[in-house]
């Protein structure tokens, strides 16, 4: 594997690749890689030729300065695991190297930021939407990878690739989870062990609300998700919607939609965790 550190370079490195006429694969992170990082990797060097991860703590895209100080950067260990994982190249650029100057673009992806992490972190898809961008036309990737954790930020990049035109195909990946139930997060690695013992209760209530839809109404379900979880002593539950999978939009009866999904943000603590659920209604 071969670590590329600006994007003349990374540029010149896959250009020699593509005389060969090979495929390219990406998946961009922000470090502290787990195992559901790994399944990303794992897909793209599945599919293509040649895999390039990226490893780039994104400042424009944390609502909070807390945040972004205290997210876990373990690059040794991460290149050690993307090496092992088959990836290719690692693009492990500098801040000053992905903005040389303030990217001052602003995105519009009307109701597609305008609900659940879009109310609770605003400018947080524009920050996402100004480094992917910048880091596919970096990669000039056939196919990019993402969790299905980060259901909505899918949904966001899918909407700029259209709006931007870029010829990049977006392939969502399931959520890989503990043994426990837990999605699997960079941030997972900051819960206490009493934190940690909770976390799980986010999953398991989700999943305990599957069961009763379509009997129960959509309010109701989202009350009991919400009252469940917020009877725990460390949990407190940001906002739980059920939305269309293709719009987002909230739903208030299961009639609404045939696609519903149930997306959540908790603080277990002061960690802030995210997951999701699909209903079958």
């Amino acid at each position: 594997m071969k670590t590329v550190n600006s994007i003349k370079d990374l540029k010149g490195h896959l250009a020699q690749e593509r005389l060969k006429t090979k495929h390219i694969g990406f998946v961009p992170t922000m470090g502290a890689l787990h195992d559901g990082h790994l399944s990303l990797v794992k897909h793209c060097v599945d599919e293509n030729e040649v895999c390039v991860t990226s490893i780039f703590v994104n400042p424009t895209q944390f609502d909070d300065k807390n945040d972004l100080t205290t997210y876990p950067r373990t690059l040794d260990k991460d290149s050690a695991l993307l090496e092992t994982a088959g990836c290719n190249y690692l693009f492990a650029p500098s801040e000053k190297e992905m903005y040389p100057e303030p990217d001052t673009r602003e995105f519009d992806f009307g109701n597609l930021a305008c609900v659940m992490e879009g109310v609770h972190r605003p400018g947080h898809f524009n920050g996402v939407a100004q480094i992917v961008s910048k880091l596919f036309y970096a990669v000039g990737p056939c196919k990019a990878y993402f969790g299905e954790k980060d259901f909505q930020q899918i949904a966001i990049i899918q909407a700029m690739v259209e709006r931007l035109n870029l010829n990049v195909e977006i392939v969502p990946c399931p959520i890989l989870r503990e043994a426990d139930g837990l999605a699997m997060s960079s941030r997972n690695v900051r819960l206490t062990a009493q934190e940690r013992t909770q976390a799980p209760r986010i999953a398991q209530t989700l999943k305990e609300s599957a069961a009763l839809a379509p009997d129960k109404t959509v309010r109701q379900v989202r009350d009991f998700v919400t009252h469940t979880l917020n009877n725990e002593p460390l949990l407190h539950v940001e906002y739980f919607e059920i939305a269309d999978r293709h719009t987002l939009m909230p739903i208030d009866r299961w009639t609404d939609t045939t696609r519903p999904i149930g997306c959540i943000a908790v603080c277990c603590g002061n960690v802030r965790l995210i997951d999701n659920i699909m209903y079958n209604v």
